[in-house]
């Protein structure tokens, strides 16, 4: 079996194959192999965060069938940084605009949950992870700093300060070239992560002297006293906490080359990198947890299963994907189809398939009867919202199927009603057949009283096929299906009608046809 898994294609082996060849005698001598990602909790967490988390599981389970060598994951929160501006999607936010500049876990919780705004957006993140019983270590960068974990690295970071500004600066404006320094002095009196000139470096005693409002301040670079700039952060961390693997955003792929270059001022070697292509919304622009924009969490959760959102990270993480939530019922479809190819498929077919990924090598065993989008179509043309009307219809095709046999369809049916409600029911928009138009329905009508419920859905997909043929042209019979989703169901997209027929029934359809074309 091992030499199946050395030789899968999927990106998560891959991965977890490069971090063996690179850092296996780093990996053994510690004891553990330590993967990493990181969050800043200056906005409500958001789904690209939870990818990030999501993926490198995937690497860590993969990397689980390779070697015996114990695994962790840091979940790091960067939530001593000073908050820069104000989220939009944040209610009550006065209290935010007051305290800019101040660090995220010093700033009091707009929420009046937590202790703090960090605090806040941290239980929210734990909370999220914990819903996926995801197994991680959740670290907080106040906590390391302000308990003098970082200490020694921080004070390594004082004696290369020389070094490390070489190799910062080049990449700087002019301007900020002039007050730029690694340490970010935290301010006794107000709080504030301070951006301010360095006017004397103390290395033998560990302190630094900044410049602020005019006057000369000594201050340790120990014990949660200073913060540094997150870029000569990010290579402290891979430093002083031994970090083997840790994805990000295609978008610090800059910066990643950076800190791996400080990290090995440190004397450390950079852990192993993966960097993916970043969510965009239905405008085409980036996902941004201060906007607030593209598809929460819960959101997903609230109309589709964790799986398919697992499944949704796993497939092609280096290429940008749109996610809105018209994206939801058809990622649905394609993780139904790819669990049912899993049964039957060989080890190496099955080591390629995603849902293998989604449920480390063990997937349920549930035949796909019913696709997400026939489910909508079938909650549209009921007008119910009852999942025992939905139920009716399906056992109507076949009585065999039940609540208890099926549960994923039975979660998928309850999941479908909610978005229907909220996300295509206030979005259709009906009208009316012209005349040649109604002819070819009155012509459907006529098929349907000569169809027998035990016809095949293909069968029946053929006769509405050959309705159309006769008021189309070859090259536009896709015309007559639009048609059909715009009358019957206020879509320009629609199910495939021989698969909806046998599922709400000859007679029903008829009836509903019927309606629609008065």
């Amino acid at each position: 079996m091992i030499d199946d898994y050395l030789n899968s294609k999927s990106w998560p082996f891959v991965e977890a194959k490069n971090l063996l060849k690179r850092r296996k005698k780093q990996i053994e001598a510690k004891g553990y192999a330590l993967f990493q990602t990181g969050y800043g909790p200056s906005g409500l967490p958001h789904i690209g965060t939870f990818g990030e988390v999501c993926r490198t599981i995937m690497v860590i389970q993969a990397f689980k069938k390779l070697s015996n060598i114990p695994t962790r994951l840091y979940t790091f929160s960067d939530d001593l940084d000073g908050l820069r501006k104000v989220p939009e999607n944040i209610e009550n936010s006065d209290v935010l605009k007051q305290n800019l500049g101040k660090s995220l876990t010093s700033i009091p919780d707009p929420f009046k949950k937590f202790s703090s705004f960090g605090e806040h957006n941290n239980e929210m993140f734990k909370k999220f992870l914990d819903e996926f019983k995801f197994d991680y270590e959740f670290k907080s960068s106040t906590k390391l700093y302000q308990s003098g974990i970082f200490d020694k690295s921080l004070l390594k970071i004082l004696d290369n300060y020389e070094k490390v500004n070489e190799l910062i600066l080049p990449t700087l404006g002019e301007e900020r070239r002039k007050t730029y320094s690694p340490f970010l002095p935290i301010c006794p009196d107000t709080g504030k992560v301070l951006e301010v000139p360095i006017v004397e470096i103390l290395k033998e005693k560990g302190e630094i002297i900044y410049e602020n409002n005019g006057k000369k301040i000594k201050t340790s670079v120990t014990g949660g006293n200073c913060k540094l700039q997150w870029k000569v952060d990010w290579a402290m961390r891979w430093h002083a906490l031994e970090v083997d693997f840790e994805m990000f955003g295609k978008d610090l792929i800059p910066s990643s080359e950076l800190s791996s270059k400080i990290c090995k001022t440190l004397g450390t070697t950079p852990p192993n990198s993966f960097f993916y292509e970043l969510f965009l919304d239905e405008k085409g622009e980036k996902i941004s947890k201060s906007k607030g924009n593209g598809v929460l969490i819960q959101d997903w959760l609230k109309y589709a299963s964790q799986e398919s959102l697992t499944f949704y990270m796993y497939q092609n993480p280096q290429r940008a994907k749109k996610l809105y939530p018209e994206v939801i019922p058809k990622t649905v479809d394609e993780y139904l189809n790819f669990l049912e190819k899993f049964i039957s498929q060989n080890v190496k077919e099955k080591l390629g398939n995603p849902v293998w990924h989604v449920h480390d090598g063990n997937p349920p065993e549930e035949k796909n009867v019913i696709s997400y989008a026939v489910l909508l179509n079938l909650v549209s043309a009921s007008n119910s919202e009852s999942q025992d009307v939905i139920w009716k219809f399906i056992q109507n095709f076949n009585p065999d199927i039940t609540q208890k046999s099926h549960p994923i369809l039975n979660n998928l049916v309850s999941k479908a009603i909610i978005y229907f409600k909220d996300i295509v029911k206030p979005k259709k928009k009906f009208r009316k057949p012209n005349d040649s138009e109604l002819k070819a329905f009155q012509d459907l009508i006529n098929t349907l009283d000569q169809i027998s419920d035990n016809q095949s859905p293909a069968e029946i997909q053929t006769e509405v096929f050959s309705i159309g043929k006769k008021y189309y042209e070859k090259d536009k019979l896709r015309e007559w299906f639009k048609t059909i989703y715009e009358v019957i169901f206020g879509d320009e997209q629609g199910p495939r009608m021989g698969s909806f027929i046998k599922f709400y029934g000859v007679q029903e359809t008829k009836k509903l046809i019927e309606e629609r074309i008065k």
